[in-house]
This record gives structure tokens, sequence and C-alpha cells, in this order.
């Protein structure tokens, strides 16, 4: 499904940050747009920054639902600072899947926005998710019924010759 984001310029609050910029809103089905100025408001500025495939993947399904199940359902929009040809930012992916939205922010060269979903965009994820999760059961895995307990395989290091007890305390050629 395409998927418009919607980015919003506001002036930055210290001096080593000139603008701030955040993602504020998701348009489902939105036509294709490069940085086109939505509404201005004072030296606010919202655009619509890119249309980006919103793509879903049956393995992810779980995923889905884990973002689902929150209290407010959310789209991870992932952006960089590089300003690729005349771009303020470099928009890379818009995902339902919080797993995908933290892998992203783990490497700390990205920026990643949480953006709530529309209820129509919710409905379809949902609709996905469920159709395609399969409940995997927990297995808690049993130990080797084999008793190792039972015979002794040697004494101690087999290059020392030793015909006793193994936890003495070797001989230093003392009397």
């Amino acid at each position: 499904m395409p998927l418009g984001v919607v980015v919003r310029k506001t002036p930055g609050v210290t001096r080593w940050a000139r603008w701030n910029w955040s993602a504020v809103a998701v348009l489902p089905g939105a036509a294709p747009a490069r940085w086109m100025e939505l509404r201005r408001e004072g030296e606010a500025v919202e655009y619509h920054a890119a249309t980006m495939p919103l793509i879903l993947w049956a393995s992810d399904s779980e995923a889905y639902l884990a973002n689902l199940s929150d209290h407010r359902p959310s789209i991870y929009v992932v952006m960089r600072d590089e300003g690729a040809g005349g771009a303020p930012l470099t928009m890379l992916l818009a995902t339902a899947s919080p797993y995908e939205g933290q892998d992203y922010a783990d490497n700390g060269e990205d920026i990643v926005e949480k953006v709530p979903m529309p209820e129509g965009l919710i409905a379809w994820v949902s609709d996905f998710a469920l159709a395609h999760h399969e409940h995997e059961v927990f297995v808690k895995r049993r130990r080797d019924r084999a008793r190792i307990d039972l015979y002794q395989d040697g004494k101690g290091d087999a290059r020392i010759r030793q015909a006793s007890d193994v936890y003495r305390a070797p001989n230093r050629g003392l009397p």
C-alpha cells in the first residue's frame, strides 16, 4: 500500500540544531510526492515528504500483532539526515513492525519516529496479521535420559600417571 509521510519542520531549541524534523502523520493510499509543502504556521512547516510502499510480510505477523496490541498502534518511519538531492532528509522506510523499527533505532545513525496509525490502516494490518499468523506452541526442551555419571572414564589427566585419588595434592619431591 502506498503510504505518504508527513514531516514537520520546527525551529531548533539549541544553537547546535537549527531545525527539528519529526514525522507527524501518515497518509494511506497517497499519491507520489517529494517534499510538497502542506501547511505553514509561523516558522513551523509541514511537508508531504515522500510516498513509500508499506509492505507486510507473513513472517512478521507476530510483530504486527504486538504492534496492534499496543494502546496506540503505530507506523515506524525511518529517516536519515543525509539530505540527498536537495531534500533535507532521506526517507528510508515505513513499517508496521516494531521489531524492524527497533533494529533501525539501534544503529544510531537513523531517525526513527513512531506515528499513530489511522483507523483504516489498523483494520488493514489487523486483517493481514490474523490471516497469516500461525501460533507456535512452546515446547520445553528436555534433557537426554542417558546417565553419564554411572561409569568413570579415567582418573584425571591420562598423561599423568596416578594410581590413586586424582584430587590429592601433587608430590613436589619434598620429604
